[in-house]
């Protein structure tokens, strides 16, 4: 069996427009929104590949900036090969916007795909002073969110909607080290994450790391349950605990056990 396709993805979108009497504590009913939301611009890697993948809704004219439909054939496309999705707030964000789009403009529900979302394993396993991709990466990768100095703060999507040419460049380039981070801060949390798809499960034929199928595993002590005792296992290359499924208790044990 093929290895699994894995992608790291993040999209960018367009804010929303409305009438609105102030700027503090505002509730805007949906009767004063000009304009929803769309997708500006979307990028995505495969792990394992050095290609990465771009693409915006920029060099039409200001009028066709917020026409995000030419993007989603193509996101459509990628989600629908891959077996795993990893984003930064992805299972909150990413993936319910871009399936409020489809949707909308009249595609039905690519393949499943599971979803690993590094903010919430930052929030669920460890306790940064920040879980935001800039922190978080800082202090576990060599890698650094990327800063969009030339167009600060909302500068950039303001120009961006303008259809800048030079904000666009600058947009991609965000994009994309958004991308690079994501990707370096999964490998490095991997390890760590419980629920992890079994990439082991993809290659039938050997025995593997859970987490990232290497076949460099070593049997390191046991893993003992309630009702039951495992060879436990670790990866020599990424560091993963896992353990075998065999119950290493004899029946007649087991029976004798109290719970």
């Amino acid at each position: 069996m093929a290895a699994p396709k894995i992608f790291v993805l993040d999209i960018e979108t367009a804010p929303i427009e409305a009438w609105t009497w102030g700027i503090w504590d505002q509730n805007i009913g949906i009767d004063q929104i000009k304009t929803d939301w769309s997708i500006l611009a979307y990028c995505a890697k495969e792990l394992g590949d050095s290609k990465i993948i771009y693409a915006d809704t920029g060099g039409k004219g200001k009028k066709q900036v917020r026409n995000d439909k030419r993007l989603l054939q193509d996101i459509w496309n990628l989600l629908d090969s891959a077996d795993i999705i990893v984003a930064q707030n992805g299972a909150r964000f990413d993936l319910p916007r871009i399936n409020s789009r489809l949707i909308a403009n009249g595609y039905g529900p690519y393949s499943p795909v599971r979803v690993i979302d590094t903010l919430a394993v930052s929030r669920r396993t460890f306790g940064f002073t920040s879980n935001k991709l800039a922190w978080v990466a800082k202090y576990t990768t060599d890698q650094r969110k990327s800063e969009h100095k030339k167009f600060p703060g909302f500068e950039l999507w303001k120009e961006c909607l303008n259809d800048n040419p030079e904000a666009w460049r600058e947009m991609e380039k965000y994009n994309k080290q958004d991308v690079i981070a994501t990707l370096e801060l999964y490998k490095k949390q991997r390890p760590w994450i419980s629920n992890h798809p079994n990439l082991s499960a993809y290659a039938e034929e050997r025995q593997g790391c859970p987490k990232c199928a290497s076949p460099r595993v070593q049997a390191r002590g046991y893993a003992v349950t309630q009702s039951g005792k495992y060879q436990r296992f670790q990866c020599s290359d990424c560091g993963a605990w896992s353990r075998g499924k065999q119950n290493l208790l004899t029946p007649a044990s087991r029976r004798s056990k109290l719970v």
